[in-house]
């Protein structure tokens, strides 16, 4: 009889705490003021999109999701998230290639990085300035028209450059080149408070090496200066002991 009481106690303490969790990550209501100018997206097909990512291990949903039109939309979010009367969490998402829902947060609002895609290269053709939500194959097929390309891959391109950079970024090419955060010059970063910020190694050094692979604990990355190098018209690829010869369009 006593085993009985205390198995009906620990399942009534369960249930309260599980009530209790799922009140805290799914009634709460994100109400954005009008001031900030931003549309927050709440139907079932954008909530769900955003609640699943490429581990499938794992459902996190948000209060919602915006598309921004620039950097300064994710820097007011940021800014009233961090200083509103109802503070929340903010993640950042790119095509969503984390594994445990890293890319979303629970009752939070989060932020669609591909929405800003861009690539800017430089007359003197030695980077490019290059929006975090830009897919790398993006990258590849705009720089190559001017017949340069970044001096370091993805070994799978359909990826964004501020997630990977975000997490280090390898390829075929780090044995020659160094990862991908190796060949960054300058990134455009936006901080837990709203501020945006410029970074390099000899502007604001300590954020600029804290982002790079810093799993985006210290700030959202919004731009990058990616180094560029000539492209060559023929590459050779060496697989399972054929070698194959490939001509790029020039």
């Amino acid at each position: 009889m006593a085993n009985l009481r205390l198995m009906i106690t620990l399942i009534t303490v369960l249930v309260c705490l599980f009530s209790s969790f799922t009140k805290s990550s799914k009634d709460i209501r994100i109400d954005l003021p009008k001031s900030l100018n931003l549309t927050l997206l709440t139907d079932p097909s954008t909530i769900s999109a955003a609640s699943q990512d490429f581990g499938n291990i794992t459902t996190v949903t948000p209060g919602g999701v915006i598309c921004p039109s620039s950097s300064s939309d994710i820097s007011r979010l940021l800014h009233y998230a961090a200083n509103g009367k109802i503070t929340f969490q903010v993640a950042a998402r790119g095509q969503g290639h984390s594994l445990k829902g890293q890319a979303s947060v629970s009752g939070g609002v989060v932020v669609n990085m591909t929405c800003l895609s861009d690539v800017v290269v430089s007359k003197d053709k030695k980077y490019a300035d290059v929006a975090a939500g830009t897919l790398w194959v993006d990258v590849l097929k705009k720089t190559a028209e001017k017949g340069v390309s970044p001096v370091c891959w993805t070994d799978y391109l359909h990826i964004s450059v501020g997630g990977t950079l975000s997490n280090g970024g390898i390829g075929g090419q780090v044995f020659r080149n160094g990862p991908l955060i190796s060949n960054v010059l300058e990134l455009d970063v936006i901080s837990g408070k709203g501020e945006m910020l410029t970074c390099s190694p000899k502007l604001n050094s300590e954020l600029f090496y804290g982002v790079l692979g810093g799993l985006g604990q210290f700030g959202i990355i919004t731009r990058a200066r990616i180094v560029l190098d000539h492209a060559p018209k023929k590459v050779i690829i060496h697989e399972k002991m054929k070698t194959m010869q490939i001509r790029l369009k020039s």
